[in-house]
């Protein structure tokens, strides 16, 4: 008989939903290589006990930008591209710093209906509280352009394979490619 898998083993004498969480949130400190994970069991706003536990972190790069906060930055580039004469019209280069997320673990084969998204949005905040460094929580700076809540449905298959999907609360303006 083969070995379980050393993440198998830190899971198996978990709730079938905290060891979801913990599976996701391993995918994606090793693989997605976000920083300042946490795992939260309870609502960041309310305090109240969540249905099931939700993860937020700091990926390495931006995952979402709005169309609005996108736009902003192509005319700031450009700006300073007319402004510094080394830029030779070789393309628009901007940053765009990254921001915590929040990251709901599923299933597969879970159903999940637009009022079961609905609950889960409004047990959360429109950003992840920053991580408790040294007993108080650290603020970030606001992005002024974040102005509905999302969270990534970190979904995954049978055999451990998770994919990412944004999900947006409400209706928001598609982006243009």
């Amino acid at each position: 008989m083969t070995p379980p898998a050393p993440l198998q083993a830190l899971v198996a004498d978990l709730p079938p939903l905290m060891a979801l969480a913990c599976q996701v949130l391993h995918n994606l400190a090793h693989q997605h290589h976000w920083t300042a994970l946490e795992l939260h069991t309870h609502a960041p706003t309310t305090q109240a006990p969540l249905p099931r536990p939700i993860v937020s972190g700091l990926p390495p790069h931006r995952v979402y930008m709005s169309p609005t906060e996108q736009v902003a930055l192509l005319k700031k580039a450009s700006l300073s591209s007319k402004a510094c004469a080394a830029d030779e019209a070789l393309g628009l280069n901007f940053e765009a710093t990254a921001e915590r997320e929040w990251v709901l673990p599923t299933r597969l084969h879970e159903k999940w209906t637009l009022g079961r998204l609905a609950a889960v949005f409004e047990d959360i905040g429109l950003v992840p509280p920053a991580p408790k460094a040294g007993g108080s929580r650290q603020r970030a700076p606001m992005n002024p352009y974040r102005t509905t809540k999302r969270l990534l449905l970190g979904t995954v298959d049978t055999d451990s394979t998770i994919v990412y999907y944004i999900v947006h609360d409400g209706i928001v303006k598609p982006r243009q490619n």
